[in-house]
């Protein structure tokens, strides 16, 4: 095999906020991406607003880095060596843009904070490397932190990468263990933009001002692309991807043969059959940006144009001998839920050019599907309603909400679990779940997850003042879970969790201990009508906001469901009355986000997403439809 020793390909992997876009950041500055005078934002990578509102990454994206230190002349290439970056998410619902990256790479650099160590997500994408066989080195960051334990940290994750190891073996994977036992440690302080082989003290910067080491370890450590020479051409389609000019472009790694601008080619099609095209552009990423190539070749990731229609997947090949490669593998969604038109009595009053027909969300759930490929899309029985699958509510409710933010009006249903018949036997999907919480929370956060049927595997104490307690747990006792556990912990309980295969369904799961305050009627909600029912519980709406029947306007102190008028006008009298003084005593509305709004809705509920608002509703909002539906429904469960 024949060796592209100018280039190295390596991703960047790691669990949610432990820093991987910021190391990017540092070694995009120190290879002098940017002018002197630039002004370069924290995390320019996270690029989409969502991104940097929500503070995680979401879309793996690449980036070059050119390398002249003084490796790149002892490796025989004095004019540099590109090292292409691929910045993953660190979130598992997103688990399919990792995927999609580790697909591109020769190796990975797997990022650990240097005091949570490694976490769910660490498994996850440590797990996908070694069964791709990919190298890894150990960049443990955040060195510098107060509660830093480095030396506790690289042992657990060594720990980690042997049993993970031992698990991928015994599936069959052939894995060279004398290279993982002699596993290279880089220790960063990626927001400084310090890196070391040499193990710092805790809470210490490392003893070098740069990050050479880094650069260094991932030269020698990576290995360079190999491919066949006179083989056919391979380039895979790994991401999409736009250009105002030039259409959809498709992000592809060449693994075999050149590609030359203006040439034809073929586009061997996730169903197998060959399209010819002409290949009319190729851009090669340099920094954040892309120029213009007359050529590419093995080991290169760039992006191409050509084809209206290209998708993830897909395979680039000589016509004359098609030998397309392997589709890419996405492990199986666990988490549905229903994504409709809005028929709310307020739909499209609350805005211009908004999008509400059923034919305009199916085209946008239907393009969705061309650049994410851990999702699903299935019918139902209604023509106006479709069932979207995904890897966790996250990654579905950030689809709504950037739905929402395109200007779409869309009634969103409660998430539900994707089960499946095993043995005759309802099955559903499970979950790792890892929390870290001060110690004295450590009875209510196993008193939460005891009511969801969760089941403590281990707990450990560092001696920092907080605990790390790992459960398995059904999935759909984790969807609300975050926002129970932070205001039961006061805002300091982090949970992180992977999937963790399928088991027989536990029983019931009661994950709403208050009731909802529901409108009898539409009209204008009134400080008046508010004031007197603000003792049976807290409202979601504002005075003088239009409510509708069916609408969901606040949550219940008690269990029981509660019909309320909101309407109510105060009657003129003889006496004269401050109406200023009834809204200073009015208590402010709970505003949810969407995430928010979607673990608070009942399986009988649903919300309505609107670029403008966002509201919890009644599936039938009809009262008297609503109370015939829940009186079958009880008949049902007392038959059972």
């Amino acid at each position: 095999m024949a060796v592209r020793g100018d280039i190295r390909n390596v991703a960047i992997v790691a669990h949610v906020d432990h820093g991987k876009t910021t190391l990017v950041n540092a070694m995009l500055q120190q290879s002098h991406v940017f002018s002197e005078r630039e002004e370069v934002p924290d995390r320019v990578m996270d690029s989409n607003d969502l991104e940097r509102e929500k503070g995680i990454t979401i879309l793996a994206k690449n980036t070059a880095v050119q390398y002249t230190g003084p490796l790149a002349e002892k490796y025989g290439h004095p004019e540099g060596i590109t090292i292409n970056v691929i910045d993953t998410p660190g979130h598992a619902d997103f688990g399919g843009e990792v995927e999609r990256g580790i697909s591109m790479v020769d190796g990975v650099v797997l990022l650990v904070d240097a005091s949570e160590g490694p976490l769910p997500q660490t498994r996850f994408v440590l797990r996908k490397a070694l069964e791709a066989k990919l190298p890894v080195i150990l960049c443990v960051n955040k060195v510098d932190r107060p509660d830093a334990r480095i030396e506790e940290v690289v042992s657990e994750s060594t720990d980690l990468l042997l049993g993970l190891a031992q698990d991928v073996m015994e599936e069959g994977v052939d894995l060279d263990l004398d290279a993982l036992l002699d596993l290279p440690v880089i220790y960063c302080a990626a927001k400084a933009g310090y890196a070391s082989t040499n193990v710092p003290e805790n809470g210490g910067l490392p003893d070098n001002d740069d990050l050479e080491p880094l650069f260094e370890s991932i030269i020698a450590n990576i290995p360079a692309p190999e491919y066949e020479e006179g083989a056919p051409l391979q380039a895979h389609v790994t991401n999409i991807d736009a250009s105002e000019y030039l259409g959809r472009l498709g992000l592809i790694r060449i693994y075999n043969g050149t590609l030359t601008k203006g040439k034809q080619y073929g586009l061997s099609r996730v169903d197998g059959s060959i399209e010819n095209f002409k290949l009319t552009e190729i851009l090669r990423t340099q920094g954040l940006d892309r120029a213009p190539v007359d050529e590419a070749g093995p080991g290169d990731i760039v992006a191409v144009a050509g084809v209206s229609d290209i998708m993830i997947g897909e395979t680039i090949v000589d016509p004359s001998d098609p030998k397309p490669l392997p589709l890419i593998h996405v492990d199986e969604p666990a988490i549905s839920m229903t994504f409709a038109i809005n028929d709310s009595p307020l739909a499209g009053t609350e805005g211009k050019d908004h999008k509400l027909t059923a034919r305009m969300i199916k085209d946008r759930l239907e393009h969705e599907l061309i650049g994410n490929v851990s999702i699903h899309v299935l019918p139902t029985d209604r023509p106006d309603a479709w069932e979207v699958q995904g890897r966790g509510e996250l990654a579905l409710a950030i689809l709504a909400e950037q739905m929402r933010r395109e200007g779409y009006e869309l009634t969103v249903g409660r998430p539900q679990v994707v089960t499946k018949a095993i043995d005759g036997k309802i099955n559903e999907p499970m979950e790792n779940d890892t929390i870290d919480v001060p110690e004295e929370y450590m009875g209510t956060v196993t008193q939460l997850m005891a009511d969801r049927k969760g089941r403590m595997d281990s707990m450990s104490n560092h001696g920092s003042g907080w605990i790390r307690l790992q459960f398995t747990v059904p999935s759909r006792g984790l969807i609300g879970f975050r926002t129970a556990l932070l205001s039961a912990t006061r805002g300091t309980g982090i949970s992180s969790s992977i999937s963790a295969g399928y088991a027989p369904w536990a029983g019931q799961i009661v994950t709403r201990q208050n009731g909802s305050m529901v409108s009898d009627r539409a009209g204008v909600a009134t400080p008046y009508a508010m004031q007197r029912l603000q003792a049976r519980g807290n409202f979601f709406v504002d005075p003088q906001s239009q409510v509708y029947e069916g609408q969901v306007v606040g949550v219940n102190n008690k269990p029981d469901e509660l019909d309320v008028n909101v309407t109510l006008a105060k009657h003129m009298t003889n006496m004269r009355s401050a109406t200023a003084d009834v809204l200073e005593t009015l208590t402010p509305p709970i505003k949810m986000s969407l995430e928010e709004a979607l673990d608070f809705a009942n399986e009988d509920e649903c919300v309505e997403v609107t670029p403008e608002a966002i509201r919890v509703r009644k599936l039938l909002l009809n009262r008297d439809d609503w109370y015939k539906w829940r009186s079958k429904q009880r008949r049902r469960d007392g038959n059972k």
